[in-house]
């Protein structure tokens, strides 16, 4: 049987995409005081963030943080992966908004800001997911 689990993968990686996106559009457009900005670095990020997301999903699919030979789901797991995709994200929205804006200071305050906004979101976008049986065979 094929593995369903890609299903689920692409499912967040869409969810969470338009979630942050809506974020970065939000703290852009105030940082820069333009909202046209703000659009600009939130639609460009579509398909940088969604790429990147789908490949940190895989990667900590793979993961396996525990003992007993299954994967690990619990708060804990959620919190590490949320600081990895955060450097991840922040590093690749800095460039973003640096090249869009062409002023590297205004990547770094839009980068910063969102890491904390974006922490928070990410973390209860994992517990939602959590919840949800969505392209899982069997959950124990």
């Amino acid at each position: 049987m094929a593995d369903i689990s890609y299903k689920r993968h692409i499912a967040k990686t869409v969810t969470w995409r338009l979630v942050g996106t809506i974020d970065t559009i939000i703290l852009s457009w105030i940082i820069t005081g333009d909202p046209f900005t703000g659009l600009k670095i939130g639609f460009a990020e579509v398909v940088t963030k969604m790429t990147l997301y789908y490949l940190h999903e895989r990667v900590w699919f793979k993961i396996n943080l525990s003992k007993e030979g299954e994967i690990l789901e619990s708060r804990k797991r959620h919190v590490a992966k949320t600081i990895t995709w955060r450097c991840i994200g922040t590093m690749d929205t800095m460039l973003l908004a640096w090249l869009i804006s062409g002023d590297p200071l205004m990547g770094l305050k839009i980068g910063f800001a969102e890491v904390v906004t974006k922490m928070i979101l990410y973390y209860l976008h994992e517990r939602a997911w959590y919840k949800i049986n969505f392209g899982l065979l069997d959950r124990k």
